[in-house]
């Protein structure tokens, strides 16, 4: 005999996994992060290859708080930015950007720096945009559902200033990272807390970054967790040998090789150049090979080559190159002149361990 079950219950009784956690989680991004209000156009944008689950539990937080949520599902482009222009209904999707007053982005194949994405944000100047590319249901949960997002802002707020305020910093990994710079007065440090209440663009918290004097950057960097693109997950380190900011020498295995044939089938020189250093301070994440998630993995330190946004050298403007590739240096030892705030992916610094161990992290 065939179970006949009444409305609302096939979800719980098959099992689906969790079902109250994402709905949680998905309030903490609306009303938390977004702090959405009555009225207001909230879209959420979605691809082919998206977690559905994520995206319907957003809008019904959405709707819940008495928003208009609009979902926009696309055919999955078969690239990221500006090489997804080609597949996207682009003046369609553009015209409703510009009429929201937040966007949360889900899309597995990005928007972001696509051309909707820029006349978005140009044209919008009230958009609130959030960017959780790739998201999935235990990756919200982990990262968001699960996280104490004041807490995580206070500590994260307080190493931004500490670094901020470094004229030298050292890091180095069990793996063979040991890399020196001067930090550059007249750049930012960029904190991403995950909170999307004010316009402009914001990320998945847990991740701060800077691009540092390039001519300074000397020393061994060593990938060990991933590299995307092209590699994603590693399975053998690479080791790149850095001088004055430029990548000299790549070591390691097939992978290694793989990589070094990559940044010169650009036939552009800037592909070898350093772009920024970041921190992963998210409590939940964790190693997957989503660069979203890999690059907040607590106590990593993530490089960046080639492309250089403005916004992160607004003194000589950003610099141009073919493509930009994020590597992943795991448990990282890091000094900000000659003080030790983390040691092995833990943190040491008196004025941080209390936060961090409210945060799970001691």
């Amino acid at each position: 005999m065939a179970l006949i079950l009444p409305p609302g219950l096939p979800s719980i009784l098959s099992g689906t996994t969790y079902d109250y956690e994402l709905y949680k989680a998905a309030k903490i991004i609306v009303e938390e992060l977004f702090k959405l209000k009555p009225g207001e156009i909230f879209i959420i944008t979605a691809d082919t290859e998206s977690d559905m689950r994520v995206v319907a539990a957003t809008a019904a937080a959405a709707f819940a708080v008495e928003a208009k949520p609009m979902v926009i599902i696309t055919p999955s482009p078969l690239g990221v930015g500006k090489a997804a222009d080609p597949m996207l209904p682009v003046k369609a999707l553009a015209a409703a950007l510009k009429e929201a007053d937040a966007w949360v982005e889900f899309n597995n194949q990005w928007l972001l720096y696509s051309t909707p994405w820029e006349i978005a944000m140009n044209e919008n100047k009230k958009l609130r945009y959030l960017c959780l590319v790739g998201m999935h249901v235990d990756m919200m949960i982990r990262c968001i559902g699960r996280v104490n997002f004041s807490v995580l802002k206070e500590f994260q707020e307080k190493i931004t200033e500490m670094t901020k305020k470094a004229k030298h910093v050292r890091i180095t990994t069990p793996a063979g990272t040991d890399i020196e710079f001067e930090n550059h007065p007249g750049r930012p440090v960029h904190c991403e807390t995950g909170y999307a209440d004010t316009p402009g663009s914001h990320f998945l918290a847990g991740q701060i970054g800077w691009s540092p004097k390039f001519e300074t950057i000397n020393g061994v960097i060593v990938f060990d967790g991933s590299v995307v693109p092209p590699l994603g997950l590693l399975r053998t380190p690479i080791k790149l040998h850095v001088e004055a900011g430029k990548v000299v020498k790549i070591e390691g295995g097939p992978e290694a090789s793989q990589f070094e044939a990559w940044l010169r089938s650009f036939n552009d020189p800037n592909m070898f150049l350093i772009a920024h250093v970041c921190y992963g301070f998210n409590p939940g994440a964790k190693l997957t090979g989503n660069i979203l998630e890999d690059e907040r993995v607590w106590g990593c330190t993530e490089w960046g080559l080639g492309y250089v946004d403005p916004t992160l050298a607004p003194d000589i403007g950003g610099r141009r190159a073919a493509s930009h590739t994020d590597g992943i240096c795991l448990n990282s030892s890091v000094w900000l002149d000659g003080v030790q705030i983390l040691d092995k992916g833990r943190i040491v610094h008196p004025e941080l361990k209390e936060l961090a161990k409210k945060l799970g992290k001691e």
